[in-house]
């Protein structure tokens, strides 16, 4: 395979190896026709398989011949904690990429949760490092096993969509390899990603897909990564910085294809000798490795390509059972949930949630689904004509106005304001604010002589979106109102909270017997829903995140610089960007944070509630003796401690349990988080079952990353596992001695 790179590389032009390393349509790069080298063909997206354009327009081509599996989002996957559904639901997406002749699909997306108001956050897992790598990596197996490249983005330190390809990150060692790089190791070393995207900020004042100590240093060397690197769309901002850079695929938003920054001018910049063309002969070696690990090239002799599949019934199957593991019960007092369908004659649904549809939107993750089963569609054809089912929008939502320019046209312009975006959008006029009232009266004039009543709120894909951060947590259009107005002429309703961010539910949380956390989970979960609401599917869904109570609660806000602060005088003269965000919050992202500084959340990472009952025992740890090293197995990834606990159901009901095991070290002698989480697994028991569950850790485990040795190392003393259901629900402690 090697000799046959570097003959096809001698046998390339200049003008053709720059052809292949830039964009030649919005979703495909150059071709060389004359040696059998085809174009790459990329698509969008996180949740499945975006709709086609033709090459230089964003107006969508409009055939039929693209609906596709609408697939759970990334964080509802994560709210599995189910690594099998993580691999299967990979499965799906690169079978259905194939499908439709796609080489690479841009997903997943894993970049950390810093903050809950980050427009992008649906798109990505979790606040956790650990449970990101965990799920990552068969989630890329998944895909991979199709012949087609996932595309694992966006590296690094995307966290936020306030000023997304301006602001400057800055950020100490320590709390960029404990907290942001480890998913990303993970996906390149484990699960050994064909391709990876880089990121629209700029890191250490460089921007991402320009960056020597991300993509060189780290990437390259230190990983060993010899996959290819795309930028994302409009992240290339300069020729000469570009092609020394290990980038390999420049593409972007425009159509100008030979003006993109390694085109034309790539090839001038090489003529006039401020570029080296063996700086583009290994990127058309990554570009060609990539297409003989796929399958593409006629030169990869005897090797069948996948042809994939798209829109069967088995993918719609799996994506069923992978959003029935998503689904949170957050809340259940006096076991108001399961309801019971024999015998229900009347059910009001509320909420403009229960009958929107979800999949076109959101921005590049946006999905053109085969169909899609609303919460409303999903209750009343389950239910049948026993039950009547009335509807009360409840809120209202200003139509979108459609325009004849997408959106992505103006993405990357430097000009684009966003805050002058969000000073319109959070415009009401009178007339909304009437129809907002009626609406709401009519819906609690029914919720008072209704018995059985669903209340379906959240957030919508104005919200969770692309290219914008929200500036609080609150509930739009006016839900919180209409929420606790409910409540108090039916306590009994069962809230539906269905979004792909936290948000606030401090006003009504106490005051609601049962809550059920939806995500953005695919074309059946409104069929779901009614599953999990009805108890034909016991929810077992945990938090990947932490639900905090509002915005200035969050670490980033309160101890940082979010969303950004003006550049100073000296940073002028040397980077290209609007703002700098210093991540002052260091290691304590998420749950580290809160735990750390006993700031009170809604509801906490892992927490889910199940409609039985767990009981844990027997809790124990095993020590085990070092084994002999291979030159090439890094000591780190070892079993130093066998967990082990007795898992009981007690309850009536078949359930699946996710015990989590969390590791803290007391008497440090750095600072460290009082604890994190290190393992877990995802049982499944019938009523009165029992299984032994033993979790594994490596001396991994046990480590911090040292600024001064540049390694993560083991601190040797007594360190605590805790073995619980969730971050606040520890059920036993066992403390071992690490040497």
């Amino acid at each position: 395979m090697n000799r046959q790179i570097e003959e096809l590389i001698g046998n390339l032009t200049l003008e053709e190896k720059v052809a292949m390393i830039h964009g030649d349509a919005l979703f495909y790069s150059g071709e060389v026709k004359r040696l059998g080298i085809p174009a790459v063909h990329m698509s969008d997206g996180p949740m499945g398989v975006r709709q086609e354009f033709p090459k230089a327009n964003w107006i969508p081509v409009g055939n039929s011949d693209d609906y596709v599996t609408y697939c759970p989002s990334n964080s509802a996957i994560a709210a599995t904690w189910n690594r099998k559904i993580a691999y299967e639901s990979g499965r799906v997406m690169g079978e259905e990429a194939r499908g439709r002749g796609k080489d690479i699909i841009l997903g997943p997306g894993i970049n950390i949760k810093r903050i809950p108001a980050n427009g992008r956050n649906f798109e990505y897992m979790s606040e956790d490092p650990y449970l990101i790598s965990e799920l990552v990596v068969p989630l890329i197996e998944g895909i991979q096993e199709s012949d087609v490249a996932a595309c694992v983005k966006h590296f690094a330190l995307n966290n936020q969509e306030t000023e997304r390809l301006w602001v400057n990150v800055e950020i100490d060692e320590r709390a960029l390899r404990e907290i942001y790089l480890p998913g990303f190791e993970a996906a390149v070393k484990k699960g050994h990603s064909y391709s990876l995207m880089g990121a629209y900020n700029l890191f250490r004042g460089v921007h991402c897909c320009e960056s020597e100590a991300l993509l060189g240093d780290i990437l390259r060397k230190e990983w060993g990564y010899d996959g290819m690197i795309v930028s994302d769309w409009g992240a290339v901002h300069n020729t000469e910085a570009a092609a020394k850079s290990p980038l390999d695929l420049e593409m972007s938003v425009t159509y100008d294809f030979d003006q993109y920054i390694l085109a034309d001018p790539l090839i001038e910049a090489v003529k006039e000798g401020k570029a080296s063309e063996k700086d583009i002969d290994e990127k058309v070696r990554h570009l060609l490795l990539m297409m003989f690990r796929l399958k593409m090239l006629d030169a990869a002799e005897n090797l069948t390509r996948k042809s994939g599949c798209y829109n069967t019934a088995e993918h719609r199957d799996t994506v069923r059972k992978a959003a029935e593991e998503s689904f949170v019960l957050l809340k259940n007092e006096e076991h108001r949930l399961p309801l019971k369908a024999e015998g229900m004659k009347e059910l009001l649904v509320i909420g403009d949630n229960a009958e929107r549809l979800h999949a076109l939107g959101g921005g590049s993750a946006e999905i053109k689904a085969l169909y899609e089963i609303s919460p409303l569609m999903g209750l009343k054809s389950q239910l049948g004509g026993n039950t009547k089912v009335t509807y009360a929008r409840g809120y209202y939502v200003s139509p979108k106005e459609e325009s004849e320019e997408s959106w992505q046209e103006k993405s990357t312009d430097e000009n684009l304001d966003q805050d002058a975006v969000l000073a319109e959008r959070k415009k009401v006029s009178e007339e909304v604010l009437q129809k907002r009232e009626e609406l709401r009266k009519e819906a609690v004039a029914l919720a008072r002589e209704a018995k059985e009543v669903i209340l379906v709120a959240g957030l919508n894909h104005d919200y969770d979106v692309e290219g914008f951060d929200r500036d609080n947590m609150e509930l739009p259009y006016d839900q919180d109102q209409l929420i606790e107005e409910v409540l108090a002429v039916n306590p009994n309703t069962v809230i539906v909270m269905m979004a792909g961010n936290a948000v606030s539910m401090g006003k009504w949380k106490d005051k609601a017997k049962a809550i059920v956390w939806q995500w953005y989970c695919g074309m059946e979960a409104g069929n779901v829903l009614t599953d999990v609401l009805f108890g034909r599917v016991n929810p077992s869904g945990k938090l990947p995140e932490s639900m905090p109570y509002c915005m200035e609660d969050c670490g980033a806000v309160a101890l940082g610089e979010y969303p950004g602060r003006p550049l100073t005088e000296e940073e002028k003269k040397h980077m290209n960007a609007h703002t700098t965000m210093t991540y002052n919050d260091g290691i304590y992202v998420g749950y580290r944070y809160y735990e750390k500084y006993n700031v009170p959340v809604q509801f906490c990472f892992g927490h889910g509630l199940s409609y039985t009952t767990f009981d844990y025992s027997d809790v124990k740890a095993y020590m085990l003796a070092a084994k002999g090293r291979s030159e090439k197995s890094d000591p780190l990834d070892e079993v130093a401690v066998i967990t082990e606990v007795t898992v009981t159901n007690t309850g009536d009901r078949t359930g699946k349990e996710i015990v989590q095991v969390y590791v803290g070290m007391k008497d440090s002698k750095i600072d460290r988080a009082v604890k994190e989480l290190r393992g877990f697994d995802k049982v499944e028991l019938a009523p009165g079952e029992s299984k032994v569950v033993q979790i594994p850790l490596t001396r991994r485990a046990f480590t911090y990353y040292d600024v001064k040795e540049k390694a993560f190392v083991v601190e040797p003393g007594e360190y605590q596992i805790y073995i619980a259901k969730s971050l606040q629900d520890v059920q036993d402690t066992v403390t071992v001695t690490i040497k």
